[in-house]
């Protein structure tokens, strides 16, 4: 049964974890929620007490933002593994940066035994996917049958159902938002 709150089960402490972060799909859900994720308060809220073995941040970035240079130093200075493309104009001026196929890659990565064991020998056995990309629907089937438990996040009311077809569980944004808020003198 897909569970969709934080405190109807407590994690296996045991748990190691990978948390994937899609930027973009991050940033538009808290733009609907009017959220500014506190990114230290994020890591913890998604390990939720299991040993966490890597977090990447997938986003795409302006060559010459030096707001967005700095925000991803500091990603990188507070456990962030940051992966980036370089943002492509669209011909209606928008702005993106695909990075679904990173993301997928990395999935797979980690899902694979061999290639998830670290140093101590131990796999990975819990994968935290926060995004909304129905394009990863795939890849999350095929996760789906190595034994990797599959955690998404995003909000409700942009998530797939082809996604959340292949949750062990869901955490929606909309209910661990208090949580993961910057407080606003920080």
């Amino acid at each position: 049964m897909l569970e969709s709150t934080m405190a109807d089960d407590a994690p296996d402490r045991r748990d190691r974890v990978v948390i994937l972060i899609d930027g973009g799909s991050l940033f538009r859900a808290a733009t609907q929620l009017s959220l500014e994720v506190d990114y230290e308060k994020l890591l913890p809220c998604l390990v939720r007490g299991r040993e966490l073995v890597r977090a990447h941040f997938y986003t795409g970035y302006s060559p010459g933002n030096l707001k967005q240079a700095a925000f991803l130093k500091w990603m990188q200075n507070h456990g962030y593994r940051v992966v980036q493309k370089e943002l492509t104009v669209n011909s209606d001026g928008s702005r993106r940066a695909n990075l679904g196929v990173e993301i997928a890659i990395d999935m797979l990565q980690f899902a694979q035994i061999p290639l998830a064991k670290t140093e101590r020998n131990i796999p990975v056995n819990v994968i935290v996917l926060v995004s909304h990309n129905k394009d990863l629907s795939y890849v999350a089937e095929k996760i789906s049958t190595q034994g990797i438990q599959l955690e998404i996040v995003g909000l409700k009311s942009l998530i797939q159902d082809s996604l959340l077809n292949y949750a062990d569980r869901f955490i929606d944004l909309e209910e661990i938002q208090a949580v993961i808020r910057k407080n606003p003198s920080s």
